[in-house]
């Protein structure tokens, strides 16, 4: 069921991937990764459709969800590195018609690190085509933050979309992806594309078992009625998460079906926060560049010392989205975070990585230490508690290839 090279020195990736497949765990899904510059693994097998008519070949595409945001982290991140955008910056300097309704002191930071307290639709998200861009902006424009921001970090799944994509045209002019296919995609021959056209769309596969995004969660409702001094913090932090229920905010559950992520509309719309396809070597190549000096064949993404520092940790948790989880932010990117532990609802991300997870079970990453750029995508979405598990197992895997 496998395709694609693989060097030797890797030879537990191609055996986990072939296993994954082989038990129906996953129908269709890519790993790839380079390693000082070279791309090392490409493999890629199972079916692109649930009927398994079509199956995954070297030019699959496939929606990976949240792993876009990282795309979009280093579009931004470009704008700061050649002076254009300040972080330190209020919203508002940029976008006038978002300082209103207690959103006045919003700074660009909150917006990068989902410390903006606009992580959902005070009246429930717009009625209208993934393509009506306006709507969305306008209805975020108008209301008020679910808290101060700034004052906590709460991850913006969806609103991150039109927050920072509309921020970006705003000082820019152009959209993330039509930016990142002109900046970055199409000099250095990236597959991944932020707005499909229709011989993209031809290419995709189908997003599978994909789940009302309400019901990606934990089962642990019940601690809800345990008193706090019997709890530790970590379990504080999730009781008043889901106390709150921001998560059932950011994580709305219409019109997000099966049918929807893999409507002609959804595809076609640019979303920078979660509707981002490609293929998995696409995805190690553009973490790979970044990790290897962000330079190849003379086309410069940015300075090495910006990546640096929009692969900081500025906010750490605890989440009032993600049940309390102190996921840590940079400029966008997710860092290093659940790597000494076997939990399967997170992904696992070594220190000194930087890069991005989607709710589908995709993850890529860039690692400046091992000279690493590293993605695995798929489209069968898993249980909760099983969500990154390919992916983790991959990872270690990697790890231990090169230890």
């Amino acid at each position: 069921m496998i395709n694609g090279h693989c060097d030797e020195k890797f030879s537990e990736l191609k055996k986990i991937l072939e296993q994954q497949l082989n038990s129906d765990f996953e129908l269709g899904a890519s790993v790839a990764v380079e390693w000082k510059g070279k791309e090392v693994v490409n493999l890629y097998g199972g079916y692109k459709d649930e009927n398994k008519n079509s199956k995954w070949n070297e030019n699959t595409i496939v929606n990976v969800f949240s792993v876009t945001k990282a795309i979009s982290g280093i579009c931004i991140t470009r704008l700061i590195d050649a002076g254009l955008l300040d972080v330190n910056k209020n919203v508002g300097h940029y976008w006038p018609e978002y300082a209103c309704n207690g959103k006045e002191n919003t700074k660009v930071i909150d917006f990068l690190t989902h410390r903006a307290g606009m992580f959902g639709f005070e009246n429930d998200i717009p009625q209208a085509s993934w393509n009506d861009w306006d709507v969305y902006v306008k209805a975020l424009e108008k209301q008020k933050p679910f808290v101060t921001p700034g004052s906590s970090q709460g991850y913006h799944a969806v609103t991150f979309a039109w927050l920072v994509g509309e921020l970006f045209k705003r000082v820019e002019g152009r959209t993330i992806g039509r930016y990142f296919k002109e900046e970055i995609a199409k000099p250095l021959d990236i597959d991944f594309h932020i707005g499909l056209n229709e011989d993209q769309i031809n290419r995709c596969a189908s997003i599978t078992s994909f789940d009302r995004l309400d019901s990606i969660k934990p089962p642990v409702d019940f601690i809800k009625f345990i008193p706090n001094f019997v709890l530790n913090d970590e379990l504080i932090n999730l009781k008043k998460s889901l106390k709150s229920k921001h998560f059932l905010k950011a994580f709305m559950p219409e019109p997000f079906q099966e049918n929807d992520v893999n409507s002609i509309d959804f595809r076609s719309a640019e979303l920078p926060a979660g509707n981002g396809h490609g293929t998995a070597a696409g995805l190690a190549k553009l973490f790979g560049i970044l990790a290897t000096g962000c330079n190849r064949d003379n086309i410069k993404i940015m300075d090495d010392k910006i990546l640096d520092q929009a692969t900081r940790v500025y906010s750490s948790g605890p989440d009032s989205v993600l049940f309390g989880v102190k996921l840590k932010f940079g400029y966008c990117f997710m860092l290093d975070g659940n790597k000494k532990s076997n939990i399967n609802f997170a992904p696992i991300f070594y220190e000194g990585t930087f890069g991005h997870a989607g709710i589908g079970g995709s993850v890529a990453f860039g690692d400046k230490k091992n000279q690493l750029g590293y993605s695995f995508v798929c489209n069968k979405q898993q249980k909760s508690s099983s969500l990154y598990k390919t992916s983790n197992m991959l990872t270690k895997a990697l790890y231990d290839a090169i230890s």
